[in-house]
C-alpha cells in the first residue's frame, strides 16, 4: 500500500492559474487505485467551491496524474 496525495482544484479562465481547493491523503495499492479514489471523491466531496479537476503529485510535488471531467 503507497500514500497518495489528490489535490482538487479550481482554473481560474483569464491566466489559467490553479489553485487548490482541498488535499487528501489516501493510501491506495498503486496510482490507478488512487486515482479510482479521486474521481469517486470528486463531486462527493465537502469544498468551498466545485473543482475543475484533481492532480496526484508525488513526493517532490513532480505530477504522476492529472484528471478532469470530459478528458
Amino acid at each position: 500500500m503507497g500514500q497518495f496525495t489528490i489535490e482538487f482544484y479550481r482554473i481560474r479562465d483569464h491566466d489559467e492559474a490553479h489553485a487548490t481547493l482541498d488535499r487528501v491523503s489516501v493510501s491506495a495499492p498503486d496510482l490507478d487505485a488512487a486515482k479510482v479514489k479521486a474521481v469517486s471523491m470528486f463531486d462527493n466531496r465537502d469544498m468551498p467551491q466545485k473543482p475543475d479537476g484533481f492532480r496526484i503529485p508525488d513526493y517532490a510535488g513532480d505530477e504522476l496524474c492529472r484528471w478532469v471531467p470530459g478528458d
